[in-house]
Order: C-alpha cells, then structure tokens, then sequence
C-alpha cells in the first residue's frame, strides 16, 4: 500500500476509535490554517463526535464568516481529550498556548503541508506535494467517505485559495485545481469568499498600505525589498496584527525584486519576519530556518531574538548570501 494511504486509513482508524476531540492551529492564523482546523471540526460534529476547536490568536475578520457559531476558542487549561488533531502547523511551538493545554491527551495527529515540519505527532501525515494543507484535509474527508457539506467546502476552498495567493503561486499544481473544482460542485460559494477574504478591506488595513508604499526600502540593486512594521505604526493605523497579513505581496510584486522581507516587532527584542522569493533558486524555507524558523520554498518565516537594528542586518546578509549564489549557480556554463 502507498505509505500516504497507510497513514490516512491509520488517521481514520484512531479517529472512529476515539470520541473526544481537539483540533488546533498555529499561532497567528492564516485561512489555511482555520479552514483546515474548522472543516476538520465540522466533518467529526456530523460524524457524531465531541469537538472543541482552538487556536491562540482570534479568528482573523475576514475570515469570521467561516465560524458563525464561534466554535473556535482560546485554549483552556486543565480539559482532556481522546485525540488532539494539528492543522498546518509545522512544529509543536508554532501552537503556541494550545500546545501547552492539550497534554492529556491519548493520541496526537499532525496534519500538514510544510516541508520544514519536525513530525511532532504520534501520527505524522506530512507531504509538502500539497500547495495547501485543506488539500490534505479534503483527501482525508473523501478516504473517511464523511460527507462534505457546504460549509466544509467553504472552509476547504478558503484554505486552498488563501494558501495559493488565489492559485498564482508556483506551488499551485493541476490537482489543486481539480480539488478546487470539486470543492464548488460540493457548494463552495465563490462569491462570498472572494468578497469576504479578497474584497473587503477596513480602512486601517488601507492605512497600513499607505504606510508600506510610504516606508519599504530597496537594496542589493533592487533585487530585495523590505519593510518595518513597529507597533506603533499597528497604532497610528488603527489596525490589529492580524491586518499585516498578506502586506508582504505588495513589495514582492515589484518588477525588479526577487527576495521580499517584512520585518514585524513582536516585542522590543522580538521581531517577526515573513520572506517571498520570486527567484526559484532561492529557498526562503532555508533562510528562515538558518534562524530557527520554517516554511515553503518560496514563502517562509521565523521569530528572532535580538535588536531590531542587529536582526535586519543578520537576515539582509543571508539573503544577499543567497542571491550571490543562485547568481553564480546561473551562470555556471552547463556541461
């Protein structure tokens, strides 16, 4: 048997075993992350199974539209569940709180899509083959024979879209598409996702654009783009953290840049960064996780200690060290 459809068929055997669940995400929720985490969830409540759904960070707005009966929850200390399943969470850190208050616990199912992921689970179904982990979620469903209801195909499509960049990025493979396609037969309203996710912005996210457009900085003959997010500027925009997401893009889609960084400050010795590569033979996933971060080949991030000022500088020069690489790769006559 194909060693992925032995890990699904072990998936769904613990899951039908098991009565009380738990399905958690990483911090910081993108919509891969709560459509996986939300669809896992409504897929075991019709299946007749106990189900509480967790995730540090709030539901992002645009994304509320999935969750109208607020199933997803902080986490709470001290409860116990038969199986705790992970979503798209590339390590046991990245769950933040939630990994802390799901210690008693039978059994944990690692569900995801990152290459980077350290297999943290007592199951582990990872496969980086997938642009997004509601593929993987949508497999499992179809291999359960659990029906797939209009709201599960919301949740689904919201999660393939999302973690595509709306099916532009290099990792969108033809199969994509075809669950994509499934997902609409299925009742995935395209016109309310589009709106809720890609057409409705508030004004503090269109002031933290003008404050992009305003504030990023080119280097390395325009090759890098980078850009500072401080709290006050969260502030001054009248934004929440959340708001940031997908900010990075902006700078990325400049013509010359092949390499963007958004630096985000967490705390006066914390910084947050996301990196996008256009270049193909630039591997962010390997920058981030040179600073103990993880992600994609072209889309990666990580969480640094240390001045603000001294991390620029550290993750500017990998990135530099880098493109001088793939440069000379480039330009390596072929034999």
């Amino acid at each position: 048997m194909n060693p992925a459809l032995k890990i699904v068929s072990r998936i769904i055997q613990e899951i039908r075993q098991h009565q009380t669940f738990c399905i958690v995400g990483h911090v910081r929720p993108d919509g891969d992350c709560i459509g996986s985490q939300l669809a896992v969830a409504y897929a075991l409540k019709e299946a007749g199974k106990t189900v509480t759904c967790w995730n540090e960070d709030p539901v992002p707005d645009k994304l509320k539209f999935l969750d109208p009966d607020k199933l997803m929850q902080r986490p709470k200390r001290n409860e116990e569940f038969d199986c705790v399943i992970a979503t798209d969470c590339a390590s046991f850190e990245r769950l933040g709180k939630c990994g802390e208050a799901v210690q008693k616990r039978k059994v944990l199912i690692n569900i995801d899509h990152h290459q980077s992921n350290s297999r943290y689970g007592d199951i582990n179904w990872v496969s980086g083959r997938e642009a997004s982990t509601g593929e993987l979620i949508y497999k499992l469903l179809r291999a359960a024979s659990w029906p797939i209801t209009p709201r599960i195909a919301d949740c689904l499509f919201t999660a393939v879209s999302t973690d595509t960049g709306s099916f532009q990025y290099p990792t969108t493979k033809p199969l994509t598409y075809q669950t994509a396609g499934e997902l609409v037969k299925r009742g995935a309203d395209l016109a309310k996702i589009c709106d809720e996710v890609y057409q409705s912005h508030p004004l503090s996210r269109v002031r933290l654009l003008k404050h992009l457009y305003s504030k990023f900085r080119l280097t390395n003959n325009n090759q890098i783009a980078y850009l500072w997010l401080k709290k006050r500027d969260f502030v001054r925009a009248g934004a929440d953290t959340e708001e940031s997401e997908g900010l990075i893009d902006h700078i990325r889609d400049i013509k010359p840049v092949e390499v963007a960084c958004l630096f985000e400050e967490i705390e006066p010795q914390l910084t947050r960064i996301s990196l996008r590569s256009k270049n193909e033979k630039v591997n962010v996933s390997e920058i981030a996780s040179a600073f103990g971060g993880g992600g994609h080949k072209a889309a990666a991030g990580a969480r640094i200690e240390g001045r603000p000022l001294a991390v620029q500088r550290q993750v500017i020069g990998a990135i530099r060290k880098a493109l001088t690489s793939a440069g000379k790769n480039n330009s390596e006559p072929k034999s």
